[in-house]
């Protein structure tokens, strides 16, 4: 495969992510029970935060003030300052969390690098959340590249396409999000293999089927590395 370039996102491809948004919004509904049901909770945390992402963009801080903002709304503006507390305190604890490699990660990354691949990291949300994770996840060498964009639509991939100097063709994106991995690589020309995650959070999921030639799905990245490594 004429790749140079493979770029990887980094929550729920290199790193676990989403299970811990998980815990911390199912504290988060309990909190509110005195006011509505958790699942409506879960409902207007999720509005909330849909309606934020043009303020905040992704990740735990816009996270926190969804928290905050969604239990005043549901509340009348009643909720104890004890919960506001609590919320914060749950948005804390996920940026404090550390950081737990997926299965075969960094033995995959290791011979793609062994290979002459130039190794990118190609992911949005908070950026200084994300450069601690990556400090902390220990694999800050292997790339050639970091890339922290306030989202990932194809003009965010074409400004990284032409900052690595190489076509469309030449790069790989392998990511967890058909919606923001898969998508807008393939409009610009790219090919992307798509690794589901157990745990997906609702607003990058897409409901229709990709069938596209620069299109893989696959298991696992040590799935894929036959195809990539001589």
């Amino acid at each position: 495969m004429p790749f140079k370039v493979i770029a990887f996102d980094a929550d729920d491809t290199l790193w676990v992510n989403e299970p811990y948004f998980r815990e911390a919004e199912d504290k988060f509904c309990a909190l509110l029970q005195d006011y509505v049901p958790m699942h409506t909770a879960a409902q207007e945390l999720f509005k909330t935060e849909l309606q934020n992402i043009p303020l905040y963009g992704y990740g735990v801080k816009g996270f926190m003030l969804s928290m905050v903002e969604t239990a005043l709304r549901v509340s009348g503006n009643t909720i104890p300052l004890a919960v506001i507390e609590k919320a914060i305190g749950y948005g804390k604890d996920l940026l404090a969390k550390p950081v737990e490699l997926l299965e075969g990660i960094e033995e995959a990354l290791h011979l793609l690098q062994k290979n002459n691949y130039r190794l990118v990291v190609a992911t949005k949300g908070d950026l200084l959340d994300q450069e601690r994770k990556l400090k902390k996840s220990g694999l800050e060498h292997y790339f050639h590249h970091i890339e922290i964009m306030s989202d990932k639509q194809q003009a965010d991939y074409q400004e990284l396409i032409r900052h690595l100097d190489i076509e469309p063709a030449e790069f790989l994106m392998i990511g967890n999000s058909l919606k923001s991995d898969v998508m807008p690589v393939l409009a610009i020309g790219g090919h992307a293999v798509h690794i589901p995650y157990h745990t997906t959070w609702a607003h990058e999921m897409v409901e229709h089927t990709i069938e596209h030639i620069n299109f893989r799905e696959a298991k696992s990245v040590k799935e894929l590395l036959p195809s990539l490594i001589s």
